[in-house]
């Protein structure tokens, strides 16, 4: 009989995912058809040539192994002049150096945008490009050019592949509570703050959660940092199926929020959307306190078994909107298809958060929302206001 039992759960096993086969692939035309994205990991452009300065009569610390409380240390024992000096001279190092002071990594994005900014103006009208060439310079440059409005704060910047990005909401430097929005499939460069489903995006989501904890709290000062700082999933191809985007991610979230926790950011809640709790999830285990409270939301599974396997956070919540599409999804773990337990299910352990009044994959975050008012509750520490 015991036999038996456990030939019946293999066999459903197995229809559970050719049942997740089934559904990628035909969500994306086949195999084939799906987006592989090559994941950009490792320091900005001009690590080499920061590496090479020895204008302070010192090392610097290298950006692709130095940790960034040690990164932290080094920028305090330099004056405000230096600290610009080596922002002008290595604007992409420094904008994505984590452990650098905040100030200094908006100045440094700023000049790193302005500069490719101007590449791509002259790109576009390079007499030795195509029409088609010279519409995507002009793309690319308009877009810059919005990143660089006044009252915009860029924390990194990296025009690698599509390009991933991360902008403060609020004033880090003297928040009380933060928070670090991470997006799930299609969120890059050009579509983290789209008009198009805004509170789908990690800009529409992270304004929406401000103003959301500045009207239930007005004395506190809040940040949210909307953060994609790793290459997401391109529609629902291989890519989201599989964990080596989130493998890739996970490692990039852990240093941001360790170079947090180096400037004396307190720690943030974590809202991870989508395949970005994929992220969140396989990157608990080496965050230590520089996270609080991890909240999944619209989640295909996060690679973990249960709320309990995840360390690195305080506590862990959980919510899915009956309309959601991702509840069809198989939640299942198979010759690595697949994200494993739904974290909604009870027994996953996981705190579980009203979301009725959201709708859809992407309404979570959408003003009136029982969600929102949930998820502003948890980063301001007020769980028992959290239905």
């Amino acid at each position: 009989m015991a036999l038996l039992r456990a030939a019946t759960r293999r066999g459903r096993r197995a229809l559970i995912t050719a049942a997740l086969v089934a559904l990628v692939a035909g969500g994306t035309g086949g195999w084939a058809a799906g987006s592989a994205e090559t994941a950009v990991t490792g320091p900005a452009p001009g690590a080499a040539a920061w590496r090479a300065d020895h204008s302070l009569g010192t090392r610097l610390p290298d950006p692709a192994t130095a940790p960034p409380a040690e990164v932290a240390h080094f920028f305090d024992g330099l004056t405000a002049a230096q600290r610009y000096a080596l922002a002008v001279r290595h604007p992409l190092t420094v904008g994505n150096l984590d452990g650098a002071p905040i100030a200094l990594r908006y100045q440094a994005n700023s000049l790193a945008l302005t500069a490719e900014r101007d590449r791509q103006r002259a790109l576009s009208t390079d007499p030795g490009g195509t029409l088609e060439d010279h519409r995507t310079a002009r793309r690319a440059a308009d877009r810059y050019t919005e990143l660089l409005a006044p009252g915009r704060h860029i924390l990194a910047f990296d025009a690698r592949g599509r390009g991933q990005i991360a902008e403060v909401h609020g004033d880090l430097a003297r928040a009380e509570r933060t928070a670090v929005v991470v997006p799930g499939s299609d969120i890059d460069l050009t579509t983290f703050d789209r008009d198009l489903d805004p509170y789908g995006t990690p800009t529409g989501m992270a304004t929406s959660l401000r103003a959301r904890m500045a009207a239930d709290a007005p004395g506190v000062r809040t940040a949210v940092i909307a953060w994609t700082g790793y290459t997401t999933p391109v529609g629902l191809g291989p890519d989201a199926a599989t964990g080596r985007l989130a493998e890739a991610g996970a490692p990039r979230l852990v240093r941001f929020l360790s170079g947090l926790a180096a400037v004396g950011s307190p720690a943030p809640a974590l809202l991870c959307h989508s395949y970005g709790s994929v992220v969140c999830g396989l990157a608990g285990p080496v965050l230590g306190h520089t996270a609080r409270d991890l909240i999944i939301f619209g989640s295909p599974g996060i690679r973990r078994p249960s709320a309990a396997a995840v360390d690195g956070y305080a506590q862990v919540w959980a919510a899915r909107d009956a309309t959601d599409w991702i509840g069809n999804v198989p939640h299942v773990d198979v010759l690595g298809l697949g994200h494993g337990e739904d974290p909604t299910d009870p027994a996953f352990g996981a705190r579980q958060v009203s979301a009725i009044r959201a709708e859809g994959h992407t309404g979570y975050l959408a003003p009136g929302t029982d969600s929102l008012r949930n998820f502003a509750a948890i980063t301001l520490g007020r769980y028992a206001a959290v239905s």
